[in-house]
């Protein structure tokens, strides 16, 4: 995703980061046989109009920003899925989740990230002249990471990748507001307090229709119906017997 803003203009780079949505959908119909309501259906789309109402101004893309969000969307996407399903299939809790794999995320960081980062700007991260704030801010944005991490495990554990990524929206929403609230009305406008107003709505719709019966709901798969069939077949001859 940093990859993506900074190949790309703010505008795309927001239009991006509103496929999450869509494709976490896409993932959950076909890998886990789920299945939403027209209200759910239709509330998302309220949140992906709000959202992109107050944050896509300018547009423009490039091919290697348009690789770069191709990349960094469906990898997210993947991944919030995959956190879900191991959680659900091994009944991971959030802290074991984190503990298992944020040792592997930093010793990949620490081994590629200079690397990478080099291939991206031409310059060596340890060519930076650190003192003693950016080492202060460097650690504090390590704690905020972690905190970030585990609270997207927790909330992924507890409800789904689609709803992590409604939720995520609300952290757009929260940003307008504390930008007006500690630098001015500079960038609020009408346009921009509509979208606000719109993502909200569709996300108190989203939380409603999704809760109601049938409003998102997960379908047995012909795998495990045909393994009941199996089940009830013996279990009537067992009774004949």
């Amino acid at each position: 995703m940093n990859v993506s803003l900074m190949w790309n203009s703010v505008g795309f780079y927001q239009i991006a980061k509103l496929t999450m949505i869509p494709v976490s959908c896409f993932l959950e119909v076909v890998l886990d046989n789920v299945r939403y309501s027209r209200g759910t259906k239709l509330s998302i789309t309220l949140v992906l109009l709000g959202v992109a109402v107050c944050t896509v101004t300018d547009v423009s893309v490039n091919a290697k920003g348009f690789i770069a969000a191709l990349v960094a969307v469906w990898s997210t996407a993947l991944q919030q899925h995959y956190v879900h399903s191991l959680q659900r299939k091994y009944s991971l809790g959030s802290f074991n989740l984190l503990g298992h794999t944020a040792p592997v995320q930093a010793a990949s960081l620490l081994i590629f990230g200079p690397f990478l980062d080099y291939w991206l700007t031409n310059k060596i991260v340890y060519a930076y002249d650190y003192h003693l704030i950016s080492m202060s801010l460097i650690v504090l944005s390590c704690t905020i990471a972690v905190g970030t991490n585990l609270s997207q495990f927790i909330c992924i554990g507890r409800f789904t990748a689609v709803s992590f990524q409604v939720l995520g929206h609300m952290k757009t929403i929260l940003v307008l507001i504390l930008g007006f609230i500690f630098f001015g009305k500079e960038g609020l406008n009408l346009q921009v307090v509509l979208g606000m107003f719109i993502a909200i709505l569709g996300m108190i719709w989203y939380g409603n229709a999704s809760s109601k019966p049938g409003g998102k709901e997960r379908l047995p798969s012909s795998k495990s119906q045909k393994n009941s069939g199996l089940l009830s077949e013996s279990s009537g001859v067992d009774e004949k017997v």
